[in-house]
């Protein structure tokens, strides 16, 4: 090693010795991208918070052992991953109602909750930071569910985070032959499937934002042709904890029609984003006449211009997601879409 290698490498330890030595600044400088890894590990937001807060409190404790062979921030992934395979071990996949293998349903049929399913749960873009947003989409994350944990594990490290294959073999402690075998095993399984990291726009245009304001619209005044014509033909309704699962626009709106319990100027709808997607905390009337979380939907939307569809909703029956997606727990008597937002 020539001197100048020397001088370079003895930076970079005192900088790597810095950034431990400081640790409240490392865990606001990691906490968010640590979040999204988690979360595509474990599929909930609510673990993916548990785990990252296990990952700092196990790196806070090595952190006099860190000998600098990489940078901090590959030095918590590793941590991190190790956490998430040690905390997945005996524990089910996180599906949503179309991963349970059962056929779609038809909008009469009873509705059946089922609580004792772990279901995927859907992230606030707020909550995380991610290189490749489309690594974040609920329905990427919702393939990677499929997966045993350690093939998640390296398909996330190998294609999300891009890392080679001796270094996700050092980071799981396996070989570089069991790492290509994974991937490949991990590629078949998402392919076979039909389950692919689709592409995502980084922007809506204007005409899917028109859509998406009609769409609040249609749900406002429970417009049922109105909420149809904004489906694709084929689109798909999911809405954990229920089991069941809706495909195509018109049996979409018969169950809009027929089961959901609000009528005319019953449901106001807020805007969020999830998973990269645009998403609606959407509100109940009660019979005092504030509004109540209801469910929250996260909207995938195909399409630019008059072509521009929403081709999937997972709409989710968990109250607790408002207060993770930062959403008012009540909305006032006399609320109206476009009304200023209690508490904003």
């Amino acid at each position: 090693m020539t001197t100048v290698q020397e001088r370079v490498v003895t930076q970079d330890l005192r900088q790597q010795a810095s950034e431990l030595d400081d640790f409240p600044a490392l865990t606001e400088r990691y906490q968010r991208e640590l979040l999204a890894h988690c979360y595509r590990m474990s599929g909930s937001v609510h673990e993916a918070e548990d785990l990252v807060q296990e990952t700092f409190l196990r790196a806070w404790k090595a952190s006099a052992g860190f000998q600098g062979r990489s940078s901090v921030r590959t030095w918590l992934y590793r941590i991190a991953t190790n956490v998430c395979l040690t905390n997945l071990e005996g524990r089910p996949k996180r599906p949503l109602p179309a991963g349970l293998g059962t056929p779609d349903q038809l909008a009469g049929d009873a509705l059946e909750a089922d609580h004792e399913v772990a279901w995927l749960e859907p992230v606030p873009d707020a909550a995380v930071t991610v290189a490749e947003r489309d690594s974040i989409r609920l329905a990427f994350v919702a393939a990677l569910q499929h997966l045993p944990a350690r093939q998640r594990a390296v398909l996330i490290l190998r294609d999300v985070l891009r890392w080679s294959a001796a270094e996700t073999a050092e980071a799981i402690d396996t070989t570089v032959a069991a790492v290509n075998s994974a991937l490949q095993r991990a590629h078949a399984q998402l392919a076979e499937r039909g389950l692919t990291e689709d592409s995502v726009r980084p922007e809506l245009d204007e005409q899917q934002r028109d859509l998406l304001d009609a769409y609040v619209a249609a749900f406002w005044a429970k417009d049922v042709d109105a909420i149809v014509a904004l489906l694709k033909a084929e689109a798909v309704w999911e809405m954990p904890p229920f089991r069941g699962w809706y495909r195509g626009d018109r049996t979409i709106g018969e169950l809009i029609d027929t089961q959901c319990p609000g009528g005319h100027h019953d449901m106001p709808m807020l805007e969020t984003r999830a998973n990269g997607q645009p998403a609606f905390g959407l509100y109940m009337r009660t019979p005092a006449g504030d509004f109540e979380p209801f469910h929250l939907q996260v909207l995938d939307v195909e399409g630019t211009g008059t072509a521009a569809r929403v081709r999937h909703v997972g709409a989710f029956f968990s109250p607790e997601l408002f207060t993770a997606f930062g959403l008012p727990d009540r909305l006032p008597v006399g609320f109206e879409p476009g009304d200023p937002v209690p508490g904003s």
